[in-house]
């Protein structure tokens, strides 16, 4: 009813309450991450995406722990704290062991002040046995795009490969729940189907699992269909405008408050500015969808790209422009690191005690980019926030420790977290 009402006060109060819950209940904090595609070998036949196996003129690459040192260095050089690892689907090229093996030299990777905290993965649906190893591994969220619900044209749209088995895909997130994994990704890849179905689908899909296994989805993403190597969207007449995908944000936040919501590079900055205030919390910056890319700009004839990017800005323009607009740049993976995932992390954010966590994080982390990796123009911005910020802290206690803690990352300590 929400999405296909006409009414432009009526949509306007949907936009406004959905931006209160935003503030209620994640405040104006914005987490940044960076995605790291480590190979873009893959078996499937996905009609919407230039890694599908028939294509033979994409560049494949596949990194080597030692391109991966490289390229982690280059993305803790940028001040980034926190990666999504993608690969395609390939047994040969990328099995379990070469992306477990990646997650261990990640996290190894202390250069200069930098360090990965937090690494997110996206990989195709896989066992219970494997979830499990993806856990002992110390991921942060396991995230898979269900892409359309519609079953039907899930499997026109996926003719071959293991990612072609409707039901096996579907329930990936029961299977990884079920190994222990309990931060879970959901999106849909809007455009391929119809934006109602898939809508519904999604949030279907959110009600189950908090039903089965007690807490819903981590995040949902919501990321359009967009050019690549050897796909159009003139192919996908069911591409949403940018006035519905607004609407999709907007409710989406509203029907699952507590759930993280992320944005990606896909969209120009004039779209990421009208949905970061209507219930996005993370969004991506400074981003590569090539393979590799950070440390070495990839040649245009060895392309490797899953998707065009429209954000080309780098994360120091990124975290200047969040500042502009008033929300703090967060770098924070303390609640993972903490413990606090899954219903633990959800009864912070309904309690609002989150509020006495993520917001000193927040202003910590920032002030660790500040000092470490900012521009004299950001920095000169970030610290205006932060001092300004500092004192809407509800808690006295943390709001003392915290400006303590400010103090000592001038002088060179750096992780702090409550």
């Amino acid at each position: 009813v929400l999405l296909a009402c006409q009414i432009p006060e009526k949509i306007e109060e949907v936009y406004a309450l959905a931006q209160q819950i935003k503030k209620d209940f994640y405040g104006n904090r914005i987490v940044l991450f960076a995605p790291l595609y480590l190979s873009n070998y893959c078996v499937n036949g996905c009609v919407y995406c230039p890694y599908h196996l028939k294509n033979k003129h994409i560049a494949r690459k596949k990194l080597t722990q030692e391109e991966i040192v490289k390229e982690v260095t280059a993305l803790q050089d940028m001040g980034h704290k926190r990666l999504a690892l993608e690969a395609g689907e390939d047994p040969l090229h990328n099995p379990i062991e070469y992306i477990l093996e990646s997650i261990d030299t990640i996290y190894s990777i202390k250069h200069k002040n930098g360090a990965i905290r937090r690494v997110n993965v996206n990989i195709a649906a896989t066992t219970v046995e494997n979830y499990r190893r993806l856990k002992d591994a110390s991921i942060g969220t396991y995230i898979l795009f269900q892409e359309t619900y519609h079953k039907e044209n899930y499997e026109a749209l996926h003719p071959t490969g293991p990612k072609s088995k409707y039901a096996y895909h579907t329930e990936a997130m029961d299977r990884a729940m079920e190994a222990g994994i309990d931060d879970v990704g959901l999106g849909v890849l809007f455009g391929l189907n119809t934006y109602k179905y898939d809508f519904i689908g999604l949030l279907m899909h959110a009600e189950h699992l908090e039903a089965t296994f007690g807490v819903g989805p981590h995040t949902i993403s919501v990321p359009r269909i967009c050019p690549a190597d050897d796909i159009s969207t003139n192919d996908f007449p069911n591409a949403v405008s940018d006035d519905i995908f607004c609407r999709i944000v907007a409710i989406i936040r509203i029907a699952v408050p507590y759930t993280g919501m992320i944005i990606s590079t896909r969209e120009s900055v004039a779209t990421r500015s009208k949905v970061l205030h209507l219930g996005i919390s993370q969004i991506s910056g400074g981003s590569r969808t090539s393979v590799g890319g950070y440390a070495t700009p990839e040649p245009k004839e060895e392309n490797s790209a899953q998707f065009d990017i429209s954000d080309t800005r780098t994360l120091d323009e990124v975290v200047n422009w969040l500042l502009d607009m008033g929300h703090i740049p967060s770098f924070c993976t303390a609640c993972y690191r903490a413990g606090r995932t899954g219903d633990r992390f959800m009864s912070l954010v309904k309690s609002g005690q989150i509020a006495n966590c993520c917001a000193p994080n927040a202003l910590m982390t920032l002030k660790e980019y500040l000092e470490d990796y900012a521009s004299a123009d950001t920095r000169a911005k970030g610290e205006v926030l932060i001092q300004k910020e500092l004192k809407h802290i509800p808690n006295p206690k943390i709001k003392e420790i915290a400006a303590r803690n400010l103090k000592e990352i001038i002088e060179g300590k750096r992780d702090f977290r409550f």
